[in-house]
């Protein structure tokens, strides 16, 4: 028996959503066709041009954080969520680029856990993959929870029914076609999420009465919002900085510092740089100077991304009666999960109040291409890691490329059941994007440490690799227990965001100094073996396309890189 739905489906959304399945699970069967060898299901044969891996880039990042998590502290805390892209993803997409995307495309590494490999050894190496195939275990369960509870909520089937089917359907196509089927989802995916999000933005701006009628609905709800809700100014909300709102800092200057180097800094580079689910994307293209220009190809789109995202959660905070009784100190009933409504059901209730049927299906349709996209990501990254380095490193070495291509489904289907139960962890948290800067300043920050100082260092020695991930991710741990309220040990109290940019800061810090001293005490690698690894160690030739200088300069990297730069500083100055 189908339980209580949270919008009445029609006929016409559920075949939208029929022919969107259809399609998915047809590109999965062409692309089987194309895998002839190990290349070509983990990393796509090296042949797919800038423009689509640009999208999958972005794409694969599009799931629960940004349409739910975003979207829920957009209805929290406003517009200063914007700096989880215009701070958060820009600079370090930037970056990626320009300076480490040669590096790891050079190398014909297939896969960051690979990298540290051949630059550290086998103990930072071992270290980095198991963390790694830990991190994307938890958080492809963010997306299939969300995912769940949209099935749930939406079109009424038991909670564990909609896990099995949603994890089901990411399954056959990653099993099928491996990382194109992946990767030329996303790109569809990217443009679904888009067109079923449009609309509604453009409906819930029409009922408030445009920007101006939104701005003063949030002065007005934040002036009579009683102090016990803790509800931010409206100057807070509808400005980007300081950003107290977000960092949880009363001070502004602390607030900036926070912002810009715990997130900005540390927790952006981390995970733009060294995750290898976003990194993989830009592995599959087709040259040196395509795989450069992935990440900043994918900046265009992202800086564009909160307009799709942040604004549906503001506009839900005004226009959803539930939610605006959540912000002002309320506890209404109901929500996806059923058990009380919190930020995380903002986009959902927006979607209820303002979408007819026929939209509601695309709307439908697009979320679940988020989730789908952002848990094949994850899943398709973990089977690589998973099969190259660690089975085919520690297990079971020099195999046929059959051989690695059967582990690889195998560990696809562990990754998706395995899914299905860390998807039991994010329904503890009602904003999802508190638990996953979490799980970023964990895993992400200390290896952004280990490896910047190892590409840039030359001294930096194998020993120094693995004692400084386990320093840092040890210590962002500790910070964080302290920091949380739920644990107990109360050695300082941080709100909103903040506590994760402090642990993710800390585990940097701490990684960083271990690396040194350790560094000065042992022995490195000799210098012939860090060419392709070690900036200084690196002919420029190297690092480049020698055919780039001639082309026009939307098809070279520095000048697209300053381009996207220039826009999101203009962007930062605006809001």
């Amino acid at each position: 028996m189908l339980l209580e739905t949270l919008i009445d489906a029609k006929a016409v959304d559920y075949l939208i959503l029929v022919v969107y399945f259809a399609f998915v699970l047809g590109v999965g069967w062409l692309a089987k066709r194309q895998v002839a060898d190990a290349a070509d299901y983990f990393q796509s044969g090296r042949s797919l041009p800038a423009w689509v891996t640009g999208l999958a880039f972005v794409s694969a990042n599009l799931g629960a954080v940004e349409i739910m998590g975003m979207s829920a502290t957009a209805a929290q805390i406003g517009i200063p969520t914007v700096h989880y892209f215009w701070i958060g993803a820009v600079p370090a997409m930037i970056f990626l680029g320009v300076v480490m995307m040669p590096f790891y495309y050079g190398s014909k590494v297939r896969s960051v856990p690979e990298f540290m490999l051949r630059r550290f050894g086998p103990g930072a190496h071992l270290v980095n993959a198991i963390s790694f195939a830990l991190a994307q275990l938890l958080i492809a369960g963010i997306n299939l929870y969300l995912l769940g509870s949209i099935v749930h909520a939406l079109l009424g089937w038991p909670m564990w029914v909609a896990l099995i089917v949603a994890a089901a359907v990411v399954l056959a196509y990653i099993t099928l076609g491996g990382l194109s089927a992946a990767i030329y989802n996303e790109v569809l995916q990217f443009f679904i999420i888009v067109a079923s999000l449009l609309p509604l933005v453009l409906l819930g701006l029409h009922r408030v009465g445009g920007w101006s009628g939104l701005t003063a609905k949030i002065t007005a709800d934040a002036a009579s919002a009683p102090a016990a809700a803790k509800v931010p100014e409206a100057a807070q909300q509808l400005n980007s900085w300081p950003g107290n709102a977000l960092s949880g800092f009363t001070g502004d200057t602390l607030s900036v510092i926070g912002i810009v180097f715990g997130l900005g800094f540390v927790l952006s580079f981390g995970y733009w740089t060294t995750n290898f689910v976003e990194v993989q994307r830009a592995m599959a293209s087709e040259s040196i100077s395509a795989a450069r220009k992935t990440p900043i190809i994918g900046s265009f789109p992202k800086m564009l991304v909160p307009a799709i995202t942040i604004l549906p959660g503001m506009l839900a905070a005004v226009l959803v009666p539930e939610i605006a009784q959540l912000k002002a100190g309320g506890h209404p009933a109901g929500g996806a999960a059923g058990s009380g409504v919190t930020y995380n059901d903002a986009l959902l209730l927006l979607m209820r109040d303002l979408l007819p049927n026929g939209l509601l299906g695309l709307a439908i349709t697009g979320l679940l291409a988020a989730f789908m996209a952002g848990m094949a990501a994850n899943v398709s990254a973990f089977n690589t890691v998973f099969s190259v380095d660690i089975w085919g490193t520690y297990i079971k070495k020099d195999r046929s490329d059959d051989y690695y291509v059967g582990v690889g489904r195998i560990a696809t289907a562990i990754a998706v059941v395995t899914a299905i139960f860390t998807a039991m962890i994010a329904g503890h948290f009602s904003n999802i994007m508190d638990y996953l800067q979490t799980l970023f300043g964990f895993f992400n920050a200390p290896l952004f440490a280990t490896f910047i100082l190892g590409m840039f260092w030359r001294r930096s020695t194998p020993t120094a690799g693995w004692v400084g991930l386990v320093t840092g991710t040890l210590s962002a741990i500790l910070v964080w227990l302290g920091g949380n309220p739920d644990v107990g040990l109360n050695w300082y109290s941080l709100p909103g965001q903040g506590l994760a940019f402090v642990a993710a800061s800390a585990g940097f810090v701490m990684d960083l100094l271990a690396s040194v001293v350790v560094s000065l005490f042992t022995t490195p690698k000799p210098r012939e073996e860090l060419r392709g690894f070690v900036y200084s160690e690196t002919p420029k030739a190297d690092l480049v396309d020698a055919d780039e200088a001639n082309r026009p300069w939307y098809h070279r990297t520095l000048p697209l890189a300053g381009l996207s730069l220039a826009m999101v500083v203009v962007l930062n100055c605006i809001f």
